[in-house]
């Protein structure tokens, strides 16, 4: 909408902030699936190797677009167990894990090149390897509904659609004015509503959003929030990731064998997610992958949060 057509007076719209979106230069679409999903139609693979250690969601659109897939599994440092070597027309899929990843990522972009994807849905803050196809997600870093980033030189020869989030945002408002508990299931709604969406380009909602956010406030807080808990919990955190310097995580990942700590965590109103139940169906026990998802509890750090409910997650623990 230019200036000239732009409205003028009638009622207030909700109260944002102009800024600019952290990653402004990227293709702005609906999902992080989407993303991997347009990828995969413009760079037409054939066939792409995915870790077992991964949301079942990320089969989506090889299923919808009847692409060939594989797993490799993922070692107690959450990196790539075995080589793997890559055909013609081939790819391989990683997933910077919990935003710590950076360094490791570096040096496969060094040995697959272009042929590297790179799932950045947990790691909204790293910016992308030239030359490395890379998505995010919004959501899990921000309150929105919808919305991801896509960094891919080669473009799809078609017009896209633009989504509308507004019929989405319905939890985020009832969290708000109600409880987190009360929202929840209008939360789950939402992601039932994702599954199987066209390709769109992003919501000028989410796109507003977007633009209204503090990034260097809530790199700081999510890197302090981290460092607190890693302080108090390194020598008895069964796995050791490095907060490099410019990295902003997205949870603190604690790897512990108390199986009764996610519920007393969760009956004491913190909510740690389980990373990821289909794993459990995939694996085998004895597999890395099962234990990861099994025992590493993804602690909150985020920028709602600052040192005193640093220190009430401790103390539960």
């Amino acid at each position: 909408m230019t200036s000239q057509d732009r409205p003028i007076g009638g009622y207030f719209e909700l109260e944002l902030s102009q800024g600019t979106e952290f990653h402004s230069k990227a293709l702005a679409l609906n999902t992080g699936r989407n993303s991997l999903e347009y990828v995969l139609q413009a760079r037409g693979y054939r066939h792409v190797y995915l870790p077992y250690y991964s949301c079942d969601v990320l089969l989506e659109p090889f299923k919808k677009l009847g692409v060939d897939f594989s797993f490799y599994h993922v070692d107690d440092h959450l990196e790539i167990n075995a080589p793997v070597s890559l055909d013609k027309d081939e790819a391989i899929l990683y997933i910077d894990y919990y935003g710590l990843k950076q360094e490791y990522v570096s040096q496969l972009a060094k040995v697959y090149g272009n042929r590297l994807v790179m799932d950045n849905t947990q790691a909204f803050f790293t910016r992308p390897i030239t030359g490395v196809d890379t998505f995010y997600s919004c959501r899990k870093f921000f309150g929105v509904a919808d919305g991801a980033y896509l960094y891919c030189s080669k473009r799809l020869d078609k017009d896209l659609e633009q989504d509308q989030s507004w019929i989405r945002m319905s939890y985020l408002h009832k969290r708000i004015d109600v409880s987190p508990e009360a929202a929840f299931n209008d939360f789950r709604r939402n992601d039932e509503q994702l599954k199987d969406n066209p390709i769109r380009t992003m919501s000028t909602l989410t796109h507003r959003i977007m633009a209204s956010i503090n990034y260097q406030q809530v790199a700081l807080r999510r890197r302090e929030n981290y460092q607190i808990l890693e302080n108090a919990l390194k020598d008895r955190n069964g796995i050791s990731l490095h907060l490099d310097e410019d990295a902003v995580p997205m949870v603190y990942p604690f790897f512990t064998d108390d199986n009764s700590l996610r519920q007393r965590l969760i009956d004491n109103k913190i909510y740690v997610a389980q990373y990821w139940p289909n794993v459990l169906d995939w694996c085998d026990e004895s597999c890395n992958d099962y234990k990861l998802t099994k025992h590493l509890l993804p602690l909150p750090v985020d920028q709602r949060y600052g040192e005193d409910e640093m220190l009430r997650i401790l103390t539960l623990i």
